[in-house]
């Protein structure tokens, strides 16, 4: 971390690719999700397997905590929720885990599969959409166009030339699932200052246990124990800590552009589909890849610097005293002035000018 004064203003060098890692790591897991679970399809029912990869991710992320606790002594060095941060968190379960999947499965009855592919990859668009027309994020054209070539790739690498085609009742029901996903991520965004491990395992607790009970009320199948075990386990990699990352992601790039990163996740699918189940990617794959890899290019070399101000503020969120933005004192001799720590703290009224991105203390009006 370099802080250069220069004329007033203070201009950071600070590393940007720590939270683009952590959104492509995201992706990693996601996408990874997919040929795994593929491979369980056939022991086991989508609305069970949904129930025990979301419940996976909520509890395995809990004995998580658990466990670094009993090792260390001490809680993950993150801020609690508090009581404000219980509507967005309610209103993302709600809307990402209980209303869109129902959505989308009575949608799909009536769309074909193909159409349905397609249109998942609206989500990426919509997050964009509300985070910027309704959470006022900051998006110069260099994003859009990266929000966009991401998303054309995802739509190329799933078109099918040969399956059924068509748009219908059932197909606007997939595109108002994708903006619930969207609602889901902007409001998560706007507690990524929070514990991610408390925020995903509230989240995967609260969408695994709807989804269970929707398999009892559906008479749906329940698979063997084993199977059960080895569904939760991937649930808690390629759901839980895939999620944890995204949220860590979000805290420092904002909903658009983590969720932009995230939408590589399906070639991430396809290329582990390959080294696992042996599928050869079409033509199609050829033709997205380095679309997808031109729109990620876009959103690595996003350049946004000018002079803002800072209002007076209070809160509480993990960080340290090398980001420019943190200099309040400490009397506690104990804490390590470059360590990273969380507590409540006061942000005084200033104005400077640096790179920056829309994490929790730029989100400023443009």
């Amino acid at each position: 971390m370099v802080i250069i004064f220069k004329k007033g203003e203070v201009i950071m060098n600070k590393s940007k690719y720590y939270p683009v890692i952590m959104a492509l790591l995201a992706a990693i897991l996601f996408g990874a999700s997919a040929p795994i679970t593929k491979i369980l399809l056939g022991k086991i029912e989508p609305v069970p397997l949904a129930s025990f990869l979301y419940l996976g991710s909520g509890i395995g992320l809990m004995i998580f905590q658990l466990v670094n606790f009993i090792i260390k002594r001490q809680k993950i060095n993150e801020a609690s929720l508090k009581k404000d941060d219980l509507k967005w968190l309610l209103g993302a379960i709600v809307v990402g885990g209980i209303i869109a999947p129902i959505i989308q499965m009575i949608s799909l009855k009536t769309t074909p599969a193909s159409t349905a592919s397609l249109l998942l990859n609206f989500e990426g668009v919509a997050t964009a959409i509300l985070a910027i027309v309704f959470f006022k994020e900051n998006a110069g054209r260099q994003v859009i166009s990266g929000v966009i070539l991401i998303t054309l790739a995802s739509i190329i690498l799933s078109w099918s030339f040969t399956n059924q085609w068509g748009f219908s009742i059932g197909s606007l029901g997939i595109i108002f699932a994708c903006f619930c996903w969207g609602i889901d991520n902007n409001f998560t965004r706007n507690i990524s200052s929070k514990n991610p491990f408390s925020i995903v395992t509230i989240k995967g607790i609260g969408a695994g246990t709807f989804s269970f009970i929707l398999a009892i009320v559906l008479k749906s199948p329940m698979p063997q124990f084993k199977i059960t075990v080895l569904a939760m386990i991937i649930g808690f990699f390629c759901y839980g800590l895939s999620i944890v990352l995204f949220v860590y992601a979000m805290r420092s790039l904002g909903s658009t552009r983590t969720s932009a990163l995230y939408g590589t996740a399906p070639f991430i699918g396809t290329i582990l589909s390959f080294i696992l189940l042996k599928d050869i990617p079409n033509s199609m794959f050829i033709i997205a890849f380095p679309v997808m890899i031109l729109g990620t290019i876009f959103l690595l070399k996003e350049t946004h610097n000018h002079r803002h101000q800072h209002l007076a503020l209070q809160h509480e969120h993990r960080h340290d005293h090398a980001d420019g933005h943190h200099n309040h004192k400490h009397t506690d001799e104990q804490i390590i002035i470059n360590a990273y720590h969380s507590h409540l703290h006061t942000h005084k009224a200033t104005e400077h000018i640096h790179p920056h991105s829309p994490d929790i203390h730029h989100r400023h009006s443009h």
